[in-house]
Parts: C-alpha cells; sequence; structure tokens
C-alpha cells in the first residue's frame, strides 16, 4: 500500500508539471485576426485604396456572378442552405470593410529602384497613410513591407523604415492602430535582432510605442535548423516579444526547395511539411499565422475568371482546414472568393458545431465528477475554437454565436472550455475534480 506522505508528493510533482505545461502552452483567444493581407507596392498606395479595391471586387462579383447560386458554382460550390446567405455577406463586406490588412510593400511589389526614388516614395507613402488616418480609410490593420536585411540591401531597407517613420509622425502625429512592419527573405536570426535594435532606437528618437513586427518564413534555415532542431522559434525569439504574425512565402519557399515553376502550389507536400513544422513549433505562443496567395489570378473572360476563383478557393480551404486561419490576397478580384470561402467554411458547420458544443458543455460536467473529463475538453477545446474563430472571422456576429452555442458571453469571452465546464459546476454547487 502506498503511504499517503508519497502520494502527496507524486500529487504535488504532478500540479507542478500541469503548470508548467500551461505555462508554456497558454490557451490564448488573441485580439482580432485578419482573415488576410493585400499587398500592392508602396509606390501605389493611396489613402482611397481600400475602398478603391472593393469597387473593383464588387465589378468583378456583379460581372461573373450576378447571382448567389453562380458564384457558389464558381467558387466550388455549396449548401443550399447557406448559399444565399454567404452571397449577401460577401457583398456586405466588400460594400462596409473590403480590405482587413494591407501592406505597402517595399520589396517584390515594388523592386529596385534608385536611392532618390525610394526616398521620394517612402515620403509619399506615408503621407497617403496619413491621409488615410485623418479621413478614417485605412483598413482594421495595416503596415509596411520593407526589403530584406542583407549586407547588400540592409542598409536601403532602414532607411526606408526610418524615413517612413519620421513622415508619418510629422504629418500625423502617430501611427496607425495595430500597424507592423514585415521582414522578408530571412537568413539569420541576427536579422531580426538588427531589426529590433533599430525599432527601439527609432521609438526612443520619435517618441513611438513599440512596434510589432512580422516575419516571413521564405527559406528552408527558418524551418528546420542546421543540427536539426525546429527553427522558426529560435527567429521568434530573437525579435524579443516583437514578433506578432508569422507568414509563409510560398513559392519563394518552394523555389529554394528546388520545386520546378509548374509544380509551384499552395498545396505542394513540401508546404504542408513546412506549415506543419511552424504550427507546432510556434503553438501556444500567440504568435499568429498566415499562409500564402494564390498565384492564379480571376482576369479575363468569365470562364476564367471562375477558374481562379475555384482554384482560390480550394486553397483557402486548404488553409482552413490546417488551422491558418489568414492569407495573402494579391487582386481586387479575389476578394469575393476570399470572403465567400472563410464565411462558407464556417456557416457550413455552423448548426452541427452548435448542437455538439452545447450537449458537450451539459455532459462534461457528469464526465467531470466520473473523472473522464480529458477527452471530453479536447474536443470540447476545439468546438469553443471554431465559436471563437467564427465571429473572429465576421462569419457570424458573437450574437449568433450565443444563440447558436447556448453559452452565455462571459462563457465565450473566457476562450476556455474547461473554464466555461468548472463555473457551471460550480453554479450548480458541485466541486470540480482538481
Amino acid at each position: 500500500m502506498v503511504n499517503a506522505e508519497s502520494m502527496q508528493m507524486w500529487t504535488d510533482r504532478l500540479k507542478a508539471s500541469s503548470a508548467r505545461a500551461a505555462e508554456a502552452y497558454p490557451g490564448d483567444r488573441p485580439d482580432r485576426q485578419p482573415v488576410h493581407t493585400v499587398y500592392g507596392g508602396a509606390h501605389l498606395f493611396k489613402a482611397g485604396t481600400p475602398a478603391k479595391l472593393g469597387e473593383l471586387a464588387l465589378r468583378a462579383l456583379d460581372e461573373h456572378a450576378p447571382d448567389a447560386r453562380t458564384f457558389a458554382d464558381a467558387v466550388g460550390g455549396g449548401p443550399v442552405s447557406t448559399v444565399e446567405q454567404v452571397y449577401e455577406r460577401t457583398r456586405e463586406k466588400l460594400q462596409s470593410e473590403p480590405v482587413e490588412d494591407y501592406r505597402l510593400d517595399f520589396e517584390d511589389g515594388y523592386g529596385n529602384r534608385s536611392d532618390e526614388e525610394e526616398d521620394s516614395h517612402a515620403v509619399s507613402a506615408a503621407r497617403e497613410v496619413a491621409k488615410g488616418m485623418e479621413a478614417g480609410t485605412l483598413p482594421p490593420f495595416i503596415g509596411i513591407r520593407i526589403k530584406p536585411l542583407t549586407a547588400e540591401l540592409g542598409g536601403r531597407s532602414l532607411r526606408t523604415l526610418e524615413l517612413f517613420l519620421t513622415t508619418l509622425l510629422d504629418v500625423a502625429g502617430g501611427l496607425p492602430d495595430r500597424f507592423v512592419v514585415t521582414l522578408p527573405k530571412i537568413q539569420e536570426p541576427e536579422q531580426i535582432m538588427v531589426l529590433d535594435e533599430a525599432l527601439a532606437a527609432m521609438e526612443s528618437e520619435l517618441d513611438l510605442g513599440r512596434i510589432p513586427i512580422e516575419l516571413m518564413v521564405e527559406t528552408p534555415q527558418m524551418v528546420i535548423n542546421p543540427d536539426g532542431t525546429a527553427g522558426v522559434l529560435r527567429y521568434v525569439v530573437a525579435g524579443e516579444n516583437r514578433v506578432r504574425g508569422v507568414h509563409f512565402g510560398v513559392y519563394d519557399y518552394t523555389a529554394s526547395m528546388n520545386i520546378t515553376a509548374v509544380h509551384q502550389s499552395m498545396t505542394h507536400p513540401v508546404c504542408d511539411f513546412a506549415r506543419n513544422a511552424v504550427q507546432v513549433s510556434l503553438a501556444g505562443t500567440g504568435v499568429w499565422l498566415s499562409d500564402g496567395a494564390t498565384n492564379s489570378i480571376p482576369v479575363g473572360n468569365t470562364h476564367s475568371v471562375h477558374a481562379a476563383w475555384r482554384r482560390h478557393s480550394a486553397d483557402i480551404r486548404h488553409s482552413l482546414r490546417h488551422a491558418y486561419y489568414q492569407g495573402w490576397d494579391v487582386h481586387p478580384a479575389q476578394l469575393p472568393s476570399r470572403y465567400a470561402t472563410v464565411f462558407s467554411f464556417f456557416l457550413d458547420g455552423l448548426e452541427r458545431a452548435g448542437e455538439r458544443l452545447s450537449n458537450f458543455v451539459n455532459r462534461a460536467a457528469q464526465a467531470t465528477l466520473a473523472g473522464e473529463l480529458f477527452d471530453d475538453a479536447a474536443t470540447g477545446r476545439g468546438l469553443l475554437n471554431f465559436f471563437l474563430r467564427a465571429v473572429n472571422a465576421g462569419a457570424i456576429s458573437e450574437e449568433e454565436a450565443l444563440r447558436r452555442s447556448g453559452l452565455t458571453i462571459e462563457e465565450l469571452e473566457t476562450g476556455s472550455f474547461l473554464q466555461i465546464v468548472k463555473s457551471r459546476l460550480l453554479s450548480d454547487g458541485k466541486r470540480p475534480n482538481r
């Protein structure tokens, strides 16, 4: 018979172990994460660009899919029960908030220009962002992508960043909400350390708050270190808690893996491996993950547009199934298929998920008393995440989530299935298992 002292010692050790695990992988409900990032050359950006992209997206929808059934067929079909709902919500989104996140690009979408020209564009782009701040025309998220911090381009990149920030501060008196700096083609953690130090110096000089950064995963060494260990976390740590998100660059990555152009795609197996490796490395860190872009552009006749929409939609669904809830869009005609696919992904499973979550919350209380909560908690957490993500993506309202799931607003806001179950047990006068 095991003595009581040993049993207590083991119990205390298990409690300490659980606390360490919770600290290492804290369940978190992040602030709103955009469903996409639209990239465009910094020299082309205007204060009215987001609204203009919405107008072009609606024009494409009106021309090539003037009704719900045509549009549903064009993006790969969908349940009859949600076709009209998805179409209406897509149109509303394109009218009210066509772009959720925009990145003024000084890299691939901009190209290599003379120093005088890039200096001029850094200033003019900042002035346009300032105009957008004053007019209220900017999307909820915005930022710039600078050039890589290589020996050749690092000086140019940092000069553009400083010019942009200095001008924006002079004109607007501050930065837009949720502003971010994106760093591409990273080869060494040292490049991230330099960006962190440079931003800290600029923040001190300009009296700015802490500016978050995003990292682009475009090279194999960011996925797997030379010694065979997971790579991306080392790069995130180098950012000194400044890294808000990690974006997967599909085409640079596949090129670096010697994949020929004809086989480069979002769904290539090497991309799935990289996504999964990044996902495991950053689990529980709160760093947002974003997938890349579909290079099939919806232009030309209706047949061509529908084919491109179908390809785009299939790529987005592939990302969503892998829990990558954000991606890139590079053309206004991709916005209809982006929103329609995201909305249908959640709406298609809404009724079933609501029934299951409501049943699981009620059953979990019984399972807790019987000491069987572990399996139920995992499934319940997944169902709760479905609703949190659906609200986050704008597919459903918070009120609809409450109605469908049977949760209260306080329970939904906890973001924790275990906490919901424990609070319900306590409200019933029962003592949850420890």
